[in-house]
């Protein structure tokens, strides 16, 4: 499902919001989560899961090409973690 897809089902299911006010509201809450991750904060919805950083150490690669080592910049990644509602919805048959 693609980010207006979400926004169309969304505006079918509550009539008495426009699309641009379901649109606002969607990207309120992306941009809710995305700014709590950047500050380093844990976003926990409940029965839906939880998004924490991960912290990368800087570390030695290699180019696949050359064999050549080369140093991999320390990361901070984004990591999701499914709730238990969710993942007996997804399991359930």
């Amino acid at each position: 499902m693609t980010r207006s897809q979400l926004i169309q089902r969304l505006a079918e299911q509550i009539p008495g919001l426009t699309h641009r006010e379901v649109e606002l509201l969607v990207s309120a809450i992306f941009e809710t989560i995305a700014a709590g991750l950047a500050r380093g904060e844990r976003v926990e919805l409940r029965g839906f899961g939880s998004f924490t950083v991960k912290e990368h150490p800087p570390r030695v690669g290699r180019n696949p090409r050359t064999g050549e080592a080369v140093q991999v910049p320390a990361k901070r990644r984004p990591n999701f973690k499914i709730g238990k509602e969710l993942r007996r919805r997804i399991n359930a048959k």
